[in-house]
């Protein structure tokens, strides 16, 4: 039996204290402490038999009872071992004051703070498969048989029809344009000129740096972001596995050596494109069209472009992993991470070739 009943201190209470009884025994305590004559209140715990989380919380809320009636009271005499309980019933924090509105300047310092945090990490990320890229050649042990090759064949192999067909294209649309203005000066023999230096220095490393950034570096920005959302990565590490070896330094590898050759696939494709151009719209020969082109390239302009194929494909596969690496959430995190890992590879593409350009153009 459950009792509350008001004394000279205060009021009494007694009994089972339980989630059963709480709810009608908060109404008489209200009217016990409304109606006493004394502001300062003592509850006398010391009858309380059995003590629930629920008559705990209904014990931690009389002071609060009390004091919206213009009262104070203390609990006095709980029992020993119906202590656990009532301290296991914790009120809870008050809620946190909303936080004031940022200025101007704190949204910058939040802003230039977190772009910092992000250039670390992506510091960290770069020097750390630098490393392991290098080391991978003298130490395999943590490189799976044959990933390398199946992902050349994935990265390289597999990006030739759409590579070939594009750069044709190109080359047989910038052949046209050229024409187009060499015309009025009856230098259309020089179309092969610009086409040859213009596909070697920079429309072939160029575009096909875009399309496998579209292609593989969205895949591989895709593929770890998966992974990490099954935690096959922390998996990895349990086995004592370095994830960046096991799983990127084959794509990396794979990325380094298949770009350069597809950028000189990519340049012989394109002048075959300028060339067809060259024999149906502006009458001249093929091998003429041909000589003419190789006539006017040298060495410098085929290592310029190898050396920016081979740094794009380093970047691409670096910020691929890196958004990879930071996605969070679920289906709609790894569609972030992918299309997040193209926009800012294609950026770094061409802030890259910018500054090759800068390098060969003025060293040159």
């Amino acid at each position: 039996m459950t009792w509350v009943q008001s004394d000279e201190q205060g009021i009494a209470l007694g009994g089972a204290l339980s989630l059963h009884t709480i709810g009608a025994l908060t109404p008489q305590a209200r009217d016990l402490i409304a109606g006493h004559p004394g502001s300062t209140l003592r509850a006398d715990l010391r009858q309380i038999e059995h003590l629930d989380t629920a008559g705990a919380v209904f014990l931690r809320g009389l002071p609060d009872l009390a004091l919206s009636l213009d009262k104070e009271l203390r609990l006095d005499g709980l029992p020993a071992h119906l202590q656990p309980v009532f301290d296991f019933a914790t009120p809870a924090p008050p809620p946190a004051s909303p936080a004031p509105p940022r200025v101007a300047l704190e949204r910058l310092g939040a802003w230039v703070r977190a772009g910092g945090v992000r250039a670390a990490g992506f510091l960290y990320l770069m020097a750390d498969l630098s490393v392991f890229s290098v080391l991978s050649l003298f130490r395999r042990e943590q490189i799976r048989r044959g990933s390398f090759g199946e992902q050349a064949y994935a990265i390289g192999a597999q990006a030739l029809q759409i590579v070939g067909l594009i750069l044709f294209l190109v080359g047989a649309v910038s052949a046209l344009q050229s024409a187009a203005q060499l015309r009025q000066f009856g230098a259309d023999i020089f179309v092969a000129n610009l086409l040859g230096i213009g596909l070697t220095r920079e429309l072939g490393p160029l575009m096909t740096a875009i399309m496998v950034s579209g292609r593989s570096g969205s895949a591989i920005a895709a593929e770890i972001a998966t992974m990490k959302f099954t935690e096959e990565l922390d998996a990895l590490q349990t086995m004592g596995i370095n994830p960046l070896r096991f799983v990127v330094v084959p794509k990396l590898w794979a990325m380094v050596i298949c770009m350069p050759l597809l950028t000189i696939m990519a340049n012989f494709v394109g002048i075959l494109g300028g060339t067809f151009i060259g024999v149906v719209s502006l009458d001249i020969p093929a091998t003429v069209f041909l000589n003419q082109v190789f006539s006017s390239l040298f060495l410098k302009d085929l290592i310029t472009g190898l050396v920016k194929s081979a740094s794009f494909a380093w970047l691409i596969t670096i910020i691929s992993v890196y958004h990879g690496l930071n996605f969070s959430g679920g289906a709609e995190g790894v569609g972030r991470a992918t299309t997040s890992a193209v926009v800012s590879s294609l950026f770094g593409i061409i802030l890259l070739d910018a500054f090759w350009g800068i390098v060969f153009y003025l060293k040159w």
